[in-house]
Parts: C-alpha cells; structure tokens; sequence
C-alpha cells in the first residue's frame, strides 16, 4: 500500500507540474506592449557589425559597441545607438567614399532619418572633405545631411566655419550658412 500511495502522490505531482507548465505562454504582443509601455528596447546587440548590401554589391558597413532596437514603438519605432555609431559608405566600384561617425545616434525607421550627436565627423575619401559639428541630421532617402549647429568644413583648399550646413551625402552641391573663414573659388563654380 505504501508503494502505490507513493506512485499516486508522484503522478500527481508529474500532472501538477507538466499543467504549469504548459500553461505559462506569453503572447508576443502582450511582451512588445509591455517593453513598449516600460520603454525598454525589444533588442540589444553589443559590438554590432551590419553589412547593407544592393543587388549583391556591399553598399554599406555600420559598427557600433551598442544598439539598442525601439522598433517595438507604434508611431515613431527607431534604432539607439548610445556609445556611438561609424557608418562606411561605399561606391560602385566598392572603393570607401563616406565615412559617418558621431558619438550617439538615433535613426527612425519609418523616416529614414537619423539623426547624430557629439564629435560628428563625415569624411569623403574621394574629395577629402570633412565636415565637423555637433549635430547632425541625416536623410537617408533623399541621400541628404543638414545640421542648424555650428560647423566645419575643410577640403585640400580651403577651411570654411559657419552655424547651418546642408549638402549631399557625399558633401557636395553645399549651402553653407552664417559663414566665416576663408572660401576660394573659381569662375567656373560661380
């Protein structure tokens, strides 16, 4: 009797434990609502190296110690880039033409525009050309920087300051505003 009381009481707890079990899901809506309403990013990912690639041909590498993934959000989902963002764009021959870097980073995914801050350099490899600032917005759709921030730019010829930029991605077609420093031009630019 006491063998088969024992069998009965294990049964029981097998039964008891198998039906808590299966009884603990969580709805994945019910967990992105939840880290959406404590403001808690859906992902993480730490030394992140991404690749973005066109038709097989590598048009862009992003590196960053830390992203944090907000796509989670109903109305403005985003990516954060809190320690700080190095984005490298490549031409079509993939040679590096535009090197990104800021110290944080905040890129909207229904926009596609970020939006840098802190030592925000932007190299163009081909034209070296480098602007300097500490705020800058970007739009990726329209391949597009502009920043209302103080600035500066420089190439082989010149040193240009101002507060307001705006210019294509890789720096060129610029309007500068509030300027000082030294600008050298040629007829044919004008």
């Amino acid at each position: 009797m006491n063998q088969i009381s024992e069998i009965i009481i294990k049964s029981i707890v097998v039964v008891f434990l198998t039906a808590m079990l299966f009884s603990c899901t969580n709805d994945s809506k019910e967990v992105r609502d939840f880290l959406a309403e404590k403001n808690l990013p859906i992902g993480k990912a730490k030394d992140a190296f991404h690749v973005y690639k066109d038709s097989g041909r590598i048009t862009s590498k992003l590196i960053t110690p830390l992203l944090l993934d907000f796509s989670n959000r109903k109305n403005h989902p985003y990516n954060e880039f809190p320690k700080g963002i190095k984005i490298i764009n490549f031409d079509k021959n993939g040679v590096d033409s535009t090197t990104i870097t800021g110290d944080y980073a905040l890129s909207y995914s229904k926009t596609s525009i970020s939006e840098l801050k802190g030592n925000v350099i932007v190299f163009n490899h081909t034209q070296e050309s480098k602007l300097e600032t500490t705020q800058l917005f970007w739009d990726q759709k329209n391949k597009y920087f502009f920043s209302e921030k103080d600035f500066t730019f420089t190439n082989p010829t010149s040193s240009i300051s101002g507060i307001g930029f705006e210019s294509k991605e890789d720096l060129t077609k610029r309007v500068i505003r509030k300027v000082t420093g030294e600008i050298i031009t040629n007829e044919n630019e004008l």
